[in-house]
């Protein structure tokens, strides 16, 4: 497995160099820890709709999907009921699936069930980047519909630090020889999250950057 400056030479080099690389190059929010249980509620919500569909439909459409949710304020979206699903249903400001919208209601006691642990923002931005594989699993047993990569989509847009393994980082990561294939057990996993942890250790940065500079590198 190369070290991060091996890497970080071949994504560079790629780029057009050092500068043009840094701009590429995203970094989480400080304070993420901060953001409020209905932010974190949106972003779950538009990863999972975004999640096999079109994003720009989402995207352009989200504006009624926060009218219909209520700016998503978790309680109150705990507490949607069969005569506000066919409201929901007969929106067409949103898009209509059922079983996502489910999720809402379902990812709302979710949250509500953090509140005792110091909160969203605590449990879910505060989680050490070194075990992101265990917050990782945490939403996908816990939430609904946030396993795989909208678990990962969710954590690095609510401005987390995050790696999602997109095609081009599974590739490195492939080339590496970290993984074999596609991380999708338990073992796999835990070997992508040392090699990450590495990577930290070497660069003193974090998951969302070292996981950009893997995809420049191909």
């Amino acid at each position: 497995m190369r070290s991060y400056d091996e890497l970080y030479a071949i994504a560079s080099e790629r780029k057009g160099g050092k500068d043009a690389l840094e701009t590429m190059i995203s970094l989480p929010d400080p304070n993420v820890t901060e953001m409020p249980e209905d932010r974190w509620l949106a972003t779950m919500t538009k990863c999972i709709f975004q999640a096999g569909f079109n994003w720009k439909v989402i995207e352009n459409k989200w504006d009624g999907f926060e009218a219909a949710f209520h700016g998503f304020d978790v309680d109150r979206c705990a507490f949607l009921h069969d005569e506000d699903m066919d409201r929901l249903m007969s929106d067409k400001g949103i898009v209509r699936n059922g079983p996502k919208i489910r999720t809402i209601i379902d990812n709302a006691h979710f949250l509500q069930s953090m509140r005792d642990q110091g909160g969203a923002g605590k449990v879910l931005g505060g989680w050490p980047s070194t075990d992101f594989i265990g917050l990782l699993d945490y939403m996908k047993k816990d939430g609904a519909r946030l396993g795989g990569m909208t678990g990962q989509y969710a954590m690095r847009f609510a401005g987390r630090d995050a790696f999602i393994l997109s095609r081009d980082v599974t590739g490195r990561l492939i080339a590496e020889g970290v993984i074999d294939k596609p991380a999708s057990s338990k073992t796999a996993m835990k070997a992508v999250q040392a090699a990450f942890n590495t990577w930290m250790d070497q660069s003193g940065r974090g998951l969302t950057e070292i996981s950009r500079v893997l995809a420049f590198t191909l």
